[in-house]
């Protein structure tokens, strides 16, 4: 019996409807170099969505593999409770050094989920700690997405991971998204991402005293579909978090590590030539440990860290996970550090953004699909509902296999997330799977057309 049927036997695999699965079983892969993945049976695949996100150098990376060994010899793991290691506090010192030292403080968790509940608990806390125990309410933007776990579901807000667990939620206000795509004629995207911190500005008024903090993914909101906003709405949220007392939450997880086009994507706030501005904490995983191991943390100002000093145990932030600040997963995380610095890898994605959008010009003009858009090394488009079909992602997804390529698209939207490896001839060649593919989707028969459409997943 072949990996991926002996998976189906064994393997409860995730964002998956098993039953599904047993007639598309899942890829069984035995090995990876630079973007490709290879299966049983030596088929290559392109990893166009980087193993979701994570992905960023590359499988199998030499730099980041000599790194990982040298750690395994001197200390794979030891508990950050009561001790510490060096390669969790040079990381948490390099990353504060990358926000000017404004972000002052490094707290670790294991995942992305895991340091969303961390920075939710954090601001709760923190304005418990400061006489201010009313404020325990959270505001996300509709669309929104960080994660599954109960409380970062509880400000997530697509519904086929959060519907079916509401009873178990606590409730959080949601408010407009600055989401381009939603302009009405002559709007631009400053429009609309004024027009949704308006919306922002209206809740704040009659709510601020009760309320302990936003949360938002700045300039893309990934699950979702890759929803593409302007940089002013992060302006706009940082100055009525300022003006209401409110704390700024920013998820990073997907969208940090040069994934729109800055190391941290909330960098593009600032006006050129402005001061910076910053959140009050800032969650990272996914690209974090370049794809090798579970990590996550949130860093914040050194304001909400000093809350939390007291001779009072209670009034100390006491979460934990038994991995916290793995010593394997802070290597590969420094590796990746040192990658961005040798490498220049922010100057040289602006190069690679440019040859892929390019290679894809003619996707833009073509009338099946709408809402061609970038954002660094993120590309996205939606395929019209009216030549989608049933089961659009599914079958794009299966499509794509027959053309070397592993991408999985959100609903009807199409979005690529490659490493960044990219070259002239490797975004020509991507460009053309990817035209290619969705010819086969959008003219070839449509499968299972008397089944319900699958929802949005990513």
């Amino acid at each position: 019996m072949d990996l991926a049927h002996r998976s189906l036997r064994a393997v409860w695999h995730p964002c998956t409807q098993m039953q599904r699965a047993a007639q598309y079983p899942p890829l069984g892969i035995l090995s990876g170099q630079g973007p490709w993945l290879f299966d049983e049976s030596g088929h290559r695949y392109f990893d166009a969505n980087s193993s979701w996100w994570v992905n960023l150098f590359g499988h199998a990376d030499a730099r980041i593999n000599a790194a990982l060994k040298d750690q395994l010899d001197r200390l794979p793991h030891v508990m950050l409770a009561g001790c510490t290691h060096a390669p969790a506090v040079e990381l948490a010192e390099r990353l504060s050094t990358l926000t000017g030292g404004v972000l002052g403080h490094c707290f670790f968790g294991s995942d992305g989920a895991s340091a969303v509940e961390i920075a939710l608990k954090m601001s709760f806390h923190f304005w418990r700690n400061s006489g201010h125990p009313a404020k325990q309410e959270f505001v996300c933007l509709r669309q929104s997405y960080h994660g599954e776990t109960l409380g970062a579901l509880a400000v997530t807000d697509v519904a086929v991971f959060r519907d079916v667990y509401d009873p178990l939620l606590m409730r959080a206000h949601q408010v407009m998204s600055p989401d381009a795509r939603q302009a009405a004629p002559g709007e631009s995207p400053t429009d609309v991402a004024l027009r949704a911190a308006q919306e922002l500005k209206i809740l704040f008024e009659t709510r601020h005293n009760r309320i302990a903090a936003l949360i938002l993914e700045p300039l893309v909101q990934g699950a979702t579909g890759m929803a593409m906003h302007d940089p002013a709405y992060l302006r706009a949220a940082r100055a009525l978090c300022d003006e209401y007392q409110v704390h700024l939450i920013a998820d990073e997880i997907a969208v940090g590590y040069g994934r729109t086009g800055t190391f941290f994507a909330f960098e593009q706030a600032a006006l050129p030539g402005d001061m910076p501005i910053w959140p009050d904490l800032l969650c990272l995983s996914k690209g974090i440990s370049g794809g090798y191991l579970p990590l996550s943390l949130v860093l914040s100002r050194d304001a909400v860290y000093g809350a939390f000093l007291d001779d009072d145990v209670a009034r100390g932030f006491l979460h934990s996970h038994s991995y916290t600040g793995n010593a394997l997963a802070c290597r590969a995380a420094l590796a990746v550090l040192d990658r961005f610095e040798e490498d220049q890898v922010l100057q040289a994605n602006r190069q690679r953004a440019t040859i892929l959008s390019d290679a894809l010009t003619p996707l833009r003009d073509d009338p099946r699909i709408q809402h061609f858009r970038q954002t660094g090394m993120i590309w996205a488009f939606d395929v019209r509902e009216a030549f989608a079909g049933s089961r659009f992602a599914e079958r794009f997804h299966l499509a794509g296999r027959a053309r070397e390529l592993l991408i999985r698209p959100i609903g009807r939207t199409v979005y690529l997330m490659p490493p960044y490896l990219l070259d002239a001839s490797m975004s020509a060649w991507l460009a053309k799977q990817v035209s290619s593919t969705l010819d086969d989707v959008l003219q070839g028969p449509l499968l299972d057309v008397d089944r319900p459409s699958e929802p949005a997943t990513a």
